[in-house]
């Protein structure tokens, strides 16, 4: 159980999207809110097409499919969404920005309202910092994607996060149905100190032709029993966002170790992103 009855998620893209669904289906209301109105329309779709999906593999009945989605609503202005009870950004790992979020979230949402971050890597110290006030209400909660499928939610507790918001942050994950799992509030937390730097080396391998992607992708899935290639995933999560994470990592540990794969970076510089944009590692462009 959870004394939370709505959430606004701020952020509609596929992590914001994801939340605000997952959300739904768990009987929360969900506010999602974001600045362009295609971004909005393009989550709306997304909401549509995975329940109707639930639905034909029978794994929710047409009418908890309605109700979900009537527990969604969509909003330009954050203002809209201020009744909310529980916040959570998910927009671009920028510090700038989520601390330009967060300044209007204080703003917004009342004196009791927790203030999470879906961030992968950036520190959760300091973002609360820019909202010192309210720094013992600030917590991340790092869903994985795609968020309605993946179990887990790393939970991270800044220096000055009470005791409270935590408790009340691992009751909401779990009333979510996914499993909270605590970390340090460290760059790249746990799940990107260990992933980033392996997908770093898989690009260096292409670089340095010790193999192809789709071998190096083999290997490690038929060698290592991992579900999906470390190349092929870099492409799913975004290669700008792995090019990011890693540029958080080199900076707060100041290792070189960290530093994104020169090829990675090349990829990042001409556009090609991975799943979002058509190309990335592989072509995506005709599905």
């Amino acid at each position: 159980m959870t004394d939370v009855n709505s959430i606004a998620v701020i952020g509609a893209g596929t992590m914001g999207g994801g939340i605000a669904l997952t959300t739904a289906m768990s009987s929360i209301k969900a506010s999602l809110i974001d600045v362009s109105p295609d971004q909005l329309e393009r989550a709306k779709t997304y909401h549509a097409k995975t329940l109707a999906r639930n639905v034909e593999k029978q794994r929710m009945t047409q009418a908890e499919a309605d109700e979900a989605a009537g527990r969604i609503s969509y909003h330009s202005d954050m203002a809209e969404a201020k009744d909310a009870d529980w916040a959570i950004e998910a927009a671009t790992e920028n510090m700038d920005l989520k601390k330009r979020i967060f300044a209007q979230m204080l703003s917004t949402f009342g004196e009791n309202v927790v203030l999470a971050t879906n961030t992968s890597s950036i520190s959760i110290t300091a973002l609360a910092a820019s909202v010192a006030e309210a720094a013992y209400r600030v917590i991340g909660m790092h869903f994985f994607n795609p968020v309605p499928v993946m179990k887990l939610v790393e939970v991270i507790k800044g220096l000055d996060t009470s005791k409270e918001t935590t408790q009340r942050t691992l009751h909401l994950v779990q009333a979510m149905g996914k499993t909270p799992v605590p970390a340090n509030d460290r760059p790249g937390f746990v799940s990107n100190r260990i992933l980033m730097p392996m997908i770093n080396e898989a690009f260096y391998a292409w670089m340095e032709g010790v193999a192809e992607p789709a071998h190096i992708d083999e290997i490690m899935t038929l060698g290592m029993a991992h579900p999906m290639g470390p190349l092929r995933l870099a492409d799913l999560i975004g290669l700008d966002v792995c090019h990011d994470i890693m540029m958080v990592l080199y900076e707060g540990l100041g290792q070189d170790k960290y530093f994104p794969c020169p090829l990675l970076r090349q990829l990042v510089a001409a556009g090609k992103l991975g799943n979002k944009s058509g190309k990335g590692v592989y072509d995506y462009s005709k599905g």
